[in-house]
């Protein structure tokens, strides 16, 4: 209510009693003040009325919620179930126009703040999280494998006399096709593995061979990954870009909760060449899937990359950002930052007491800080079919672990041959391997409860063997 409903609200309510709900809403309206003056994480997470306050007053903006709205055109924000119309907070007309998902919707411009205040919240935790450099960032509603295809596209015009990709290996599915869906050719760059260590990671002699001889559309590197593949050398590959003049996309999709993983991107931007960093909303904000956040330096590719979309979008990634990022506030998600770093260290740990009873070894990859893997050399050497631990978990109700076999068959995906197989991001790993994640809002209890069910899995693999 404005100051006029509350002065006639003293004749129907006791008059101090008015003060204090007046005095609790001008509280409200000072921190969503504060909000659009700063557009930073409030230092304090806010309390669910105060942002359903504010979402109310920002669907209030969109046409279709205007008192008395006559909507006489194809897209005017009609939606038939209450339940879909609560979910999305009545913000129903998307974002964007049709040249581009950045621009103002004129019938919407509640949920075109909201994409503004999405972006800048998302830019503030990138800079907490290690990217002081970043100065732009934007959500949008994609994944982060199309967030890649559609940056490559933007690239287009830019490079326009150029068809290859340099790819530095990473065994993932999406972003193999992110490069073919964006209609280039995928120059494959294999990893090496350390000889000190269980590492992999870049081959910079070949990346540089390749920039020597030829002209590219981009180099896509990436630093979060699954072990035994570490980081690539993010900084090394920068200073290579700035050098052949090539531009540098990182994939980052959930290296904004790792403190090493965002420092290598501030290195890496501050000496060389990065054009813009991808990562996911979900991994590291904890929503929903179905967005990525773009950050960097320059808005230049970013822009680019919001008009490369076609046509509108959905608002819901940056509605569900924008909401659990008021929640958190900059306390909250430095704390989730914190507590993540403790329990990555707790999981080496009991992930070692396991290896240590079935005489396997916890692989040597400090550098990834996020996933930890375990050799299976002994299961396999006793003639168990390592791929059946994984399926053991799985039954157990442990997700996301993954086995990779020494000898993996599986060496083609769209069309592209992987040296060694598919799976362990380089040719002839010596060892199969499980790994497990310790991503944003994993707690010591869940790791605790799925070591106990690997003991179990492995444990009934050995007695199946024992039993024939």
């Amino acid at each position: 209510m404005d100051s006029r409903n509350f002065a006639l609200a003293q004749g129907l309510v006791d008059r101090s009693y008015v003060s204090q709900a007046r005095q609790s809403r001008s509280s409200r309206e000072g921190l969503v003040r504060q909000l659009l003056a700063n557009r930073r994480l409030p230092e304090h997470g806010w309390d669910d009325v105060t942002i359903k306050l504010f979402l109310n007053e920002i669907a209030s903006m969109d046409s279709n919620n205007f008192p008395g709205n006559v909507g006489l055109g194809e897209r005017e924000g009609r939606v038939y179930s209450s339940l879909v119309r609560e979910r999305n907070f009545h913000l129903h007309h998307g974002i964007g126009r049709s040249g581009d998902i950045g621009a103002v919707q004129p019938k919407a411009a509640g949920s075109s703040l909201v994409v503004k205040i999405a972006g800048s919240l998302a830019l503030d935790a990138s800079k907490a999280a290690g990217f002081t450099n970043a100065k732009h960032a934007a959500v949008i509603p994609v994944a982060t494998g199309m967030a890649l295809t559609l940056t490559m596209c933007a690239l287009r015009e830019q490079r326009s006399s150029c068809r290859k990709v340099i790819f530095l290996r990473i065994d993932q599915k999406s972003c193999v096709k992110s490069v073919l869906t964006a209609g280039f050719e995928l120059v494959l760059v294999d990893n090496v593995k350390d000889t000190a260590a269980d590492e992999v990671s870049t081959d910079l002699e070949r990346l540089e061979a390749l920039l020597n001889e030829d002209d590219y559309v981009c180099v896509l590197s990436t630093t979060s990954c699954f072990a035994p593949r570490i980081p690539d050398r993010i900084p090394a590959i920068s200073a290579l870009c700035a050098k052949y003049d090539v531009p540098h996309i990182v994939n980052n999709a959930y290296g904004l909760q790792s403190r090493r993983c965002m420092n290598l991107i501030q290195a890496a931007a501050t000496t060389g060449r990065v054009d813009i960093v991808v990562q996911s909303t979900d991994k590291n904000f904890l929503v929903p899937v179905g967005g990525s956040v773009l950050s960097a330096s320059s808005p230049k590719l970013i822009d680019a990359v919001l008009k490369a979309y076609p046509g509108r979008a959905s608002a819901s990634p940056s509605l569900d950002v924008m909401i659990t990022l008021l929640s958190m506030g900059k306390q909250g998600w430095s704390r989730l930052l914190e507590v993540r770093e403790r329990t990555v260290i707790h999981l080496r740990e009991t992930l070692g007491s396991v290896a240590e009873e079935f005489g396997e070894r916890v692989l040597d990859t400090e550098e990834n800080e996020v996933s930890v893997a375990m050799s299976l050399s002994r299961a396999e050497s006793k003639g168990i079919n390592v791929t059946f631990i994984g399926s053991k978990l799985f039954s157990r109700f442990v997700s996301g672990a993954r086995v990779v076999p020494r000898l993996n068959s599986k060496s083609k995906v769209c069309g592209i041959t992987f040296n060694g197989g598919f799976g362990a991001h380089c040719a002839d790993y010596p060892v199969s391997y499980i790994t497990f994640a310790c991503t944003l809002g994993v707690t010591k209890d869940e790791i605790d409860i799925g070591m106990g069910r690997l003991r179990e899995s492995l444990s009934e693999c050995y007695k199946a063997l024992d039993g024939n």
